[in-house]
Order: structure tokens, then sequence, then C-alpha cells
């Protein structure tokens, strides 16, 4: 199988650009590399989830899954200081991203950490779930993603 964003490990060579962009009315700081999603700037569909996004009325945390190099989860983190966000994605380079993405803009409420879809969080509940899944990857894995969300969801969490 060929390597993907969605790939747990890339021989890509590395090289990494950073840049800055306004998500919610803040100004973050990006550094990107080949083989994450959306690498040049924040897509359209990330973008459209974050400004759209509001917390539901239920105390929890929140979960970006397949988080990439992170401007959902971070960009949440910040409006919503007293949650917790829980930065997920299989990608090896993209998690060492969304953790220097995080330490440069200051966000403190987030862990990042290794998860294939939810495999890796089975128990935890969520208030809200977030996702800009891998469409490329098909039809079965979102599917997937979307059914694992449903069952980590706390009674009333939107996903």
């Amino acid at each position: 199988m060929s390597e993907h964003y969605y790939s747990k490990k890339t021989a890509a060579k590395s090289d990494e650009k950073t840049w800055s962009y306004t998500l919610r009315d803040r100004l973050l700081t990006f550094t990107t590399d080949h083989a994450v999603f959306s690498k040049g700037e924040v897509d359209f569909g990330s973008r459209l989830l974050i400004d759209s996004f509001t917390a539901p009325p239920v105390d929890g945390n929140f979960l970006d899954l397949g988080c990439g190099y992170g401007p959902i989860g971070l960009s949440l983190a910040l409006e919503y200081p007293d949650r917790q966000v829980v930065m997920v994605d299989v990608n090896e380079r993209a998690l060492n991203l969304a953790e220097k993405n995080a330490a440069k803009n200051q966000v403190t409420n987030v862990e990042i950490k290794e998860s294939d879809r939810l495999r890796q969080l089975e128990g935890r509940q969520f208030a809200a779930i977030l996702t800009n899944p891998p469409i490329r990857a098909g039809k079965k894995v979102v599917h997937a993603m979307f059914e694992e969300a449903k069952k980590a969801l706390c009674k009333s969490g939107e996903l």
C-alpha cells in the first residue's frame, strides 16, 4: 500500500514550512510538512468546521479526530479554555507537528496522542467530536470513524 497523509509512518523527506493563519479571530502560527493533509493552508472544510462550531450544552471534553497538524483542535482549545481538547491522529509526523504547534501558540488545554480512529480512546466520552475525515481513505474507514464517534459521545454530545 502506498503512503498517504493518513498513514502511520512516512518515508517522505521532511521539509517543514511555517506560516500564520487567522482562525476565530486569532492569528495562529503553524508548522507543516510533507505527508500531512493541507500542508500549505487551512483547508476549506476545516475552516468551515472551525467557524461554525458552537459547544454543545453538555459538560465534557472535545475530541479532534484526525487532528493532523492541529488547526481544528488548537483553535477550539483557545476559544474554549475551560474545556480539554483531545487531539488524535494515526500519522506520527502530524502528531509531532501538532505538539510543536500547540507549544508555539501557547495552547495548554490539549492532550495530543496517537490513535487509529478511536481505538486508543476506549471508554472515554466526549461532549463534542469534530473531524474533517480522510475522505481518500475510503467509505469503510470514514463510516467506521462515524460509528466509533457515536459510541464515544456523552449523553447529548454532538458529532
